[in-house]
């Protein structure tokens, strides 16, 4: 007889610690390393529909549009850079973001994905803090146009 109550194992989570993140802007391919954080999200655009003979409305999904955002040390230019081309010559950047989260320990394995049409919504271009003893960072967010997932992770046992 099959097992009944199977739960997850805790080494099944997945730490973060081992992700990768790289960026590519026109042709360069950036190990985007600064980054300490980073969440991407799909949104259904939904229309609500009366329906003849109930008082509820349903929902029909009519599209969607994604989002992304991330904080990073502040070590780089690449971002404030692209936002300096946009100023001086109204040329918009739009880039690719890949995300790869792999824990050995964890029997769910790897999973990536790759997003394509990326474009900041906005840029830090200087700061400082001289009241903290924690290195500078900055948060990032935008949006993307498509994703694919080239790797997914394992079903785990039980599921």
């Amino acid at each position: 007889m099959p097992e009944t109550n199977v739960k997850m194992k805790a080494k099944d989570t997945i730490s973060a610690k081992l992700a990768e993140c790289y960026v590519t802007i026109k042709d360069r391919r950036y190990n985007f390393m600064q980054m300490k954080t980073f969440e991407a999200k799909g949104t259904k655009k939904k229309q609500e529909i009366p329906i003849l003979g109930q008082t509820g409305t349903g929902n029909k999904s009519t599209g969607w549009h994604g989002t992304f955002s991330g904080t990073a040390y502040y070590n780089q230019s690449i971002m404030r850079q692209a936002f300096m081309d946009f100023k001086n010559t109204g040329e918009d950047l739009y880039f690719e973001i890949q995300v790869t989260n792999e824990d050995p320990t964890s029997a769910a394995g790897r999973q990536t994905i790759n997003f394509t049409g990326c474009n900041l919504d906005e840029s830090i271009l200087a700061k400082f803090d001289i009241t903290t003893d924690e290195p500078l960072s900055e948060d990032f967010n935008g949006t993307f146009e498509d994703c694919k997932m080239p790797e997914s992770f394992a079903l785990l046992m039980g599921m």
